[in-house]
């Protein structure tokens, strides 16, 4: 070591206790100004909450979280919305079931479009409502066409005047008209000559949302189901340009939930209440599911064209539809490989 370095050493001041104490003092200050600042992006002078979005903030991704700090950040959602809202909450965090694949099965002859299942997934997966609604789950209403021999008969295309014969054409609709309605409001259902078509997320074997996050917010757990960690979700909307399905929706505004509507067993990667900026989606009600219960859409269906279970179970409901019936999957080109698949008797 050269004398120049000792010299410099040398005449460094010595950590005392007392300069140790200021140390702390000033990390404290510091500490305190960024939990300030945490207020100030939350728009909220609420100390508690502060603390709570500070903590949020600088917390893990879910799946890189250790058991410890699971509980911790749950506890903290806890805190946070029965402040917010007013009500005793439980929020969990139960992880996939070893041997359980879900899987969706909807019998498309059976559907009559009445939408329960859209009223009773907003209900259940704290959705915004009044104001600012999402609804995760969107029936398309398609109509049945008629084939026509008369319209045959009506000559050629584009005419005779130039000596153009090209043969008869159907200027009628055949068959489904498949550019459906995604707005309706009948009377009565099922409407005469109807069919429809219920959508929501697919939860594919090779989800395209999944490949595009740039932050692995959402991603395939062991059971099957595709989930967004909302704490880490950036707002890009890159995921809802990726997904053929149109599953997944923004919250462009702060969401609108009645403490009195909130559903109260909640679960970290399902149906907490989400944020503005974030994206959200169909999850296969995992707060339910991964308790052995049905999800609130197939509760809730009141002609039973909805199934549900576990597709590595040979015995379960959903398995003896794909082995029994006719089954397809929506867009089957894209090899997304859902796991929610249509039948009909």
């Amino acid at each position: 070591m050269s004398d120049d370095i000792k010299k410099d050493r040398a005449e460094e001041p010595e950590l005392t206790d007392q300069s140790r104490r200021s140390l702390f003092k000033t990390m404290g200050l510091g500490a305190a100004s960024l939990a300030g600042a945490a207020a100030l992006v939350t728009g909220s002078d609420d100390k508690a909450e502060a603390r709570t979005t500070f903590a949020e903030f600088f917390q893990k991704n879910y799946r890189l979280m250790s058991e410890q700090e699971k509980k911790e950040s749950v506890k903290r959602l806890e805190t946070r919305y029965e402040e917010d809202y007013g009500r005793k909450v439980k929020v969990g965090y139960e992880p996939a079931e070893e041997g359980v694949l879900f899987g969706y099965a909807l019998n498309i002859q059976k559907c009559i479009g009445c939408r329960r299942c859209v009223k009773a997934c907003v209900k259940e997966n704290n959705q915004s409502r009044h104001t600012t609604e999402i609804e995760w789950i969107r029936v398309i209403k398609l109509e049945k066409g008629q084939f026509s021999e008369a319209a045959l008969t009506q000559g050629g295309y584009p005419g005779g005047d130039y000596g153009i014969q090209v043969g008869g054409n159907a200027y009628r609709n055949a068959g489904l008209i498949l550019e459906g309605q995604h707005y309706y409001e009948p009377e009565k259902v099922p409407e005469k000559d109807s069919f429809y078509l219920p959508m929501q997320c697919m939860q594919c074997e090779k989800p395209p949302c999944v490949k595009v996050c740039p932050v692995r917010t959402t991603y395939r757990d062991p059971d099957g189901v595709v989930v967004i960690d909302y704490n880490w979700c950036i707002g890009c909307r890159m995921c809802m340009g990726a997904c053929p399905y149109w599953a997944r929706r923004f919250n462009f505004a702060h969401p609108t939930l009645p403490a009195k509507e909130l559903n109260t067993d909640m679960h970290y990667l399902g149906n907490r209440p989400r944020v503005k900026g974030v994206v959200e989606k169909c999850h296969f009600c995992l707060q339910r599911t991964r308790k052995g219960r049905y999800t609130s859409c197939i509760e809730v269906c009141p002609v039973g064209a909805r199934k549900f279970g576990n597709l590595l179970d040979p015995e379960s409901e959903v398995r003896r539809i794909l082995d029994r019936k006719r089954v397809f999957r929506l867009k089957a080109e894209f090899n997304t490989y859902p796991k929610f698949f249509y039948f009909v008797d």
